[in-house]
């Protein structure tokens, strides 16, 4: 049953699969005290569902196995904009693909074991999924706190499937950054506090992301021309990168629904009122961000490229009933007089 589940979990597009048991997760203590230094900023569902995190059971009861996939997002080009997007939002919300791939692998294993339950957890569940990859044998943290597989790299998702099946277990990845510290070094708001350590209020993703307020003035350069989300910490990682006469490590996705969309620019961003944000990015995970966040990123976008000829697009946004919005247009306005200025 376990190589079966194995090959139908391949057979459907997984890259990576792996079984783990259902326990607490190695990791548990770290990540309450992540929350108890206050690193998660306000994903304050992170401590609503701490006990579920660190208890994966209880979200399915007499759960025995955990079957984790992980899934290759990464793009075999980027797309020419003149901003940057995370490479994992580029394609389809993979919350939708994982998610269906998932269901049809649970349905399959209930045609053959019919008394067998599931669950379906792909990131919004609160499971750390990390750890049971880990016990899976799919990857290693990274001192960038990424899950990293030696031969493929980190830019791929992961997904769960907890069962009530006791299946074969795999043996948990083994693995190491060494002495590197191009992550940390890299990083352009110190979001790295020291390896394995992330501090989220900082990090790129975050601010971009899960941030609804303003996002910090100290913090806004840095962000440079980011508009969702950061690959920084992956791109100067070793093991996505390739290597003396050898292939890159991080392959294109094979998966048709995560090819590149077709992205709009920065000024039709910029001019975009919410039914036509909604449509422009229906089925992709940059909705995560809502109209008001994106539009927020793009002024700060805007005022770091300190292109006068977004002005009169940012000019708007200073009258703005938002109060975010009219912040972030005053500063990118600024950021474009200094370099007149400078000149």
């Amino acid at each position: 049953m376990t190589e079966w589940i194995k090959q139908y979990a391949r057979a459907l597009g997984f890259d990576l699969v792996g079984i783990a048991p259902v326990q607490s997760p190695p990791h548990a203590d770290s990540f309450l005290l992540w929350l108890a230094q206050g690193y998660a900023g306000t994903m304050e569902y992170m401590e609503r569902t701490a006990h579920l995190r660190i208890n994966p059971v209880e979200l399915l009861p007499e759960a025995r196995s955990a079957v984790v996939v992980g899934l290759n997002y990464a793009p075999a080009d980027l797309p020419e904009t003149d901003y940057r997007i995370a490479r994992y939002a580029l394609g389809d919300d993979y919350h939708t693909v994982i998610r269906e791939k998932l269901e049809t692998l649970l349905g399959a294993i209930q045609a053959v074991e019919p008394a067998a339950q599931g669950r379906v957890c792909v990131d919004s569940a609160p499971v750390l999924e990390r750890d049971l990859a880990m016990l899976a044998g799919l990857g290693w943290y990274g001192k960038n706190t990424c899950l990293i597989n030696t031969p493929r790299g980190s830019y791929f998702f992961l997904g769960v499937l907890l069962l009530t099946l006791e299946l074969e277990y795999d043996s948990p990845a083994h693995g190491g950054c060494g002495t590197c510290r191009l992550c940390l070094d890299a990083c352009p708001t110190g979001a790295l506090v020291e390896p394995y350590q992330l501090d989220a209020r900082k990090c790129i993703s975050y601010l971009t992301i899960e941030l609804r307020d303003a996002i910090p003035q100290e913090y806004r350069e840095a962000v440079g021309e980011w508009l969702f989300g950061c690959d920084v910490c992956q791109e100067v990682c070793p093991f996505n990168r390739p290597r003396a006469h050898q292939p890159l490590r991080a392959q294109p996705t094979r998966e048709p629904r995560l090819q590149p969309r077709s992205l709009p620019k920065l000024a039709e961003i910029l001019q975009m009122n919410e039914a036509e944000f909604a449509e422009r990015f229906r089925g992709s995970a940059v909705k995560r961000t809502k109209w008001r966040g994106l539009v927020r990123n793009a002024l700060i976008v805007a005022g770091n490229k300190r292109d006068p000829a977004l002005r009169p697009l940012i000019e708007q946004y200073r009258r703005h009933e938002d109060p975010v919005l009219r912040d972030a247009a005053e500063w990118a306005i600024r950021q474009i007089e200094s370099c007149d200025t400078d000149v």
